[in-house]
């Protein structure tokens, strides 16, 4: 069949006088009498996705001309079919994955088809770097300890990744101890462009299952991060669906001013997006101050996307993308072909104002920017870094409700001492970390980091033993510049030597504290904090007993290290004493732009970069090379606590059930506030022992020395469904609150089935058991931002396995929303100023969801509320099934039955 744009079909040349063909976006405008210049270059990228696919199935001629007639302010109800280059996941996320792609070939082969129909038809690359924990820290042995307890633990998950490799022709793996995934798509996977069997070049894109694979926006690739049940999907020959988006522009103007860091500008930029809501949205980033910006600022903007709300925060290529490539090892042949292929598409170049047509704009003067934190609960909370103590005093007698933590205030000021003579108070920084996802792919705030510590080991300074400092680099990039630069010996003689490469602190892998300083925060209800140079702070993240969690730059993570506590003022009292007891200020061990600027020689070295990521295939590490994975094209599944065959293809057939559109008589899960995050609803933290998890570990032979974490079991769903909303700080709000108004804490409810257990509270898991045991479905009802956070399948799959066939909420997150519908539970969202409040809902009631006539993409739905006295009630939602594509999903029982159904009857 020929394509629909054949005569799209152009030439370009490079430097060297190569020559490519391409799909010609300038061409196609001409075509359809459309000044394709006008559009967002992350929309015009994605067009350019559409036309080369263009097949008059999947992606269609009447896609191509929808997206090319994108209008700046429009009604969205065009769906795009997005098929991208290539799919990136990180451990956490990808080993359910591979058990789900193993568990099709397990169907197949059970149905008499060739397993090998099951293989993904894009590259797919694997980093392994969430698995490893901070054990050990404050000493150069850190790195070596963390690696090998990290293999001990996870040898079942590597062996079952190394039969992924052998098995999937399109499968690749980095392995532990290279560096985080976003770090590592940044500086090796990235190609900039791709070429076809036939010759045509065309742009890189993918999706990954991180929230943070957006940082790839900052050298002009469009992707993000979705939900491991629709990166399946994509590998498996599904495009990625999603509504044609708003565009928001967001102009940079000046530059920055001495002293602030690029860590300080990401956090305003957050908190500046978060209020002018960019849920959903595309956000591109142009003008004069961002053509200034040095590419890894570009990519720590780009990397908490999530954090503002996007789906993506893109920058267009320019020319500090190609010395970007030139400086991280990249061959001139692709660097040619990147920058002529750009340039052939009129894609070169970082607009300026007026030159495009974006939905709104907004605007930012980089020298308006200051040294911030954020926290002490939500990355969007921007706090200066002059008001930080005082907004700490104030947060600590706050309500709750006002994001506070209920204590009395002259409770601050008071001195605990824990069982082994250390003084803990509230406010005390018990965890300073160096984190490797938002910050160490920037080399200028890790030499500041460097050049502070530097300063500060001269001047006498120390950190104190108890405190629990860490440097995660995300990759070995950083730790080979900060030696050249001679900086290393300085923040390991303040503890914050290498530790580990990859995930850390941010994931919750931060490791426990001393026995004795959780006592002491337990027993007296301390609030005590955690410094990060990362993206996520949420409740219960970082650290169980750690309840204040800040976010701030690597240099300011050092000082406050140094200070010990968050009530210190760093911008008028001394960090603290140095040598002969003489006060030292934050001033005089700050680094200048000019003395980083002199160090940045060691950190963009090409050579460096490609002899290190050489080593990916040819020198991969002894721990690595002696793992084993067993043989053959479908897995045998052995016993493990790790890894079980999931349970989503039980009584599979090729035509789906007539499914049951709508819930009958449903009882009340959960009643949740605002914010509830994937790690309240799927955590990926320590699993305690008397919680579901922890039992069934337990009785299954496992110490608690060797529970691991929920994340690094996600490849078993006897354990998952156990930790689904099991986060120790996660409010249920059907249990009663105490006389003082205080809220019992985890994952519990109030059990309504008639019998001797009816009002009991129990944990979710166990009342979810008995009410699917008697055949009665259950729904959940949440308020605004439900399932914002990380993108987090086993979130909306434990969902699913719990027996919970809907989520009402005021508004949900988008990935989240997505991957409920791929599990086939139903997202309804609340109209106006409804909500469960409103509704004066207290958890007793019966529930119906009543779909009228024919499952339409958000279509009205009826919640028909039904009291205890009898009483019947009914408000109109809205159904958050999106687009057409996820109605057939739904119909199917989720995305993963649709696909498979797909592939085998192909």
């Amino acid at each position: 069949m020929s394509h629909a744009f054949a005569k799209t079909l152009k030439s370009f040349k490079t430097a060297s006088g190569k020559e490519g063909k391409f799909h010609s976006l300038p061409q196609l405008g001409k075509e359809l009498g459309v000044d394709v210049s006008r559009l967002p270059v992350s929309v015009r990228i994605v067009l350019e996705s559409v036309l080369r696919n263009c097949d008059g199935k999947k992606v269609t001629a009447e896609h191509v001309k929808q997206l090319a007639n994108w209008k700046p302010v429009a009604d969205r109800t065009d769906e795009i079919p997005f098929v991208v280059a290539r799919v990136v996941l990180q451990d956490f996320t990808g080993v359910p994955l591979l058990a789900d792609l193993a568990a099709m070939r397990n169907v197949a082969a059970a149905m008499g088809k060739n397993p090998k129909t099951i293989e993904p038809l894009v590259p797919v690359d694997l980093v392994v770097d969430h698995s490893v924990m901070i054990d050990h820290y404050g000493s150069k042995k850190a790195l070596d300890l963390n690696m090998k307890l990290e293999f001990q633990r996870n040898q079942e998950r590597y062996e079952f990744m190394k039969w992924g490799m052998q098995a999937f022709d399109t499968f690749g793996v980095v392995p532990p101890g290279f560096g985080i995934v976003h770090q590592v798509n940044l500086e090796y996977l990235a190609r900039g462009v791709h070429k076809t069997k036939q010759g045509v070049y065309y742009p890189d894109t993918l999706v990954g299952t991180d929230s943070h694979t957006t940082m790839i926006n900052g050298i002009g690739v469009v992707g993000w991060g979705v939900g491991g049940i629709e990166a399946e999907a994509g590998m498996l020959g599904q495009p990625v669906y999603f509504l044609t988006p708003d565009v928001v522009g967001f102009e940079f103007s000046g530059k920055l001013r001495e002293g602030v860091t690029a860590t300080d500008l990401v956090l305003t930029v957050t908190e500046t997006l978060r209020k002018h809501k960019v849920v959903g949205k595309f956000v591109e980033f142009f003008g004069e101050g961002t053509r200034t910006l040095a590419l890894p600022d570009r990519a720590t903007i780009a990397n908490m996307a999530p954090e503002y709300g996007a789906t993506m925060g893109f920058f267009p290529v320019d020319e500090k993308t190609i010395e970007y490539f030139q400086g991280t090892g990249r061959t001139k042949a692709e660097i040619e072909a990147f920058e002529a292929y750009f340039k052939a598409q009129k894609l070169f170049g970082v607009p300026g104002t007026g030159e495009i047509d974006y939905s709104s704009v907004v605007k930012l003067d980089l020298s308006t920017v200051a040294p911030s934190l954020a926290g002490p609960k939500r990355p969007q909370d921007r706090i200066e870094i002059t008001d930080l103590a005082t907004k700490f005093s104030e947060l600590f007698s706050k309500p709750i409700e006002a994001n506070g933590f209920n204590q009395p205030a002259d409770k601050l000021a008071k001195t605990f001492t824990t069982s082994n003579g250390v003084d803990i108070h509230n406010g005390d920084v018990l965890i300073a970390a160096i984190t490797s996802c938002t910050n160490t792919s920037n080399p200028g705030v890790l030499l500041a980091a460097g050049l502070l510590a530097k300063k500060a080991v001269e001047k006498g300074l120390k950190v104190a033993p108890h405190i629990k400092t860490s440097l995660a680099p995300g990759s070995r990039i950083v730790t080979e510049y900060l030696e050249k630069a001679g900086l290393l010996p300085y923040l390991e003689k303040l503890g914050f030597s290498v530790a580990a490469y990859g995930c850390t602190t941010c994931i919750g892998n931060a490791g426990d504290l001393t026995p004795e300083i959780n006592e002491v925060i337990t027993g007296n209800d301390l609030i005590c904090a955690a410094v990060l140079s990362g993206n996520r702070n949420f409740e219960a993240r970082i650290h169980p007993n750690l309840k204040a969690n800040f976010l701030a730059s690597p240099p300011l993570v050092v000082a406050y290290a140094i200070a010990g506590n968050v009530t210190r003022d760093l911008m008028t009292q001394p960090v603290g004493k140095g040598k002969g007891g003489k006060d030292v200020y934050l001033g005089e061990i700050w680094p200048t732009s000019d003395e980083v600027y002199a160090l940045m020689k060691f950190a963009m070295n090409g050579k460096a970069f490609k002899a290190n990521y050489d080593k990916v295939k040819n020198e991969p590490g002894k721990l690595w090379e002696k793992v084993k994975g067993v043989k053959g094209q479908v897995y045998n599944w052995p016993k493990s606590t790790y890894i079980a065959q999931p349970p989503f293809f039980e009584g599979f057939t090729m035509q789906p059930a007539a499914a049951d559109v709508g819930v009958k008589d449903a009882r009340i899960m959960a009643l949740f506030g605002d914010s509830i995050t994937t790690d309240h609803i799927s955590p990926a933290g320590a699993i305690k022992e008397a919680s579901p998890g922890g039992k069934f570990l337990t009785d299954n032979g496992v110490l608690k020395a060797d529970f691991n974490s929920y994340g690094s079991r996600r490849g078993n769903h006897d354990v998952m469904m156990r930790g689904t909303f099991a986060n120790v700080r996660i409010k249920n709000l059907m249990i009663p609150a105490a006389a003082d108004g205080a809220r019992k804490e985890g994952g519990y409810t109030v059990f309504q089935l008639d019998g001797a257990e009816k009002g009991q509270q129990q944990f979710i898991y166990d009342a979810a058991m008995k009410y699917m045991a008697a055949k009665v479905p259950t729904v959940i009802f949440a308020g605004e931002e439900y399932g914002t956070g990380s993108s987090r399948d086993w979130a909306a799959k434990g969902t699913q396995l719990l027996g919970i066939k809907a989520v009402v909420a005021k508004s949900f997150e988008r990935i989240h929303r997505s991957n409920l519908v791929g599990m086939g539970v139903l997202p309804l969202q609340f109209k106006g100023a409804d909500s469960w409040e409103t509704l004066g809902l207290k958890g007793d009631e019966l529930i119906d969801v009543v779909i009228g006539g024919e499952l339409k993409p958000q279509a009205d739905a009826t919640l028909v509320i039904t009291r205890a006295d009898g009483s019947k009630q009914e408000v109109t939602v809205t159904l958050r099934i999106d687009t057409p594509i996820e109605v057939d999903y739904y119909k199917h029982g989720g995305i993963l039955p649709f696909v498979l159904r797909q592939l085998l009857a192909a």
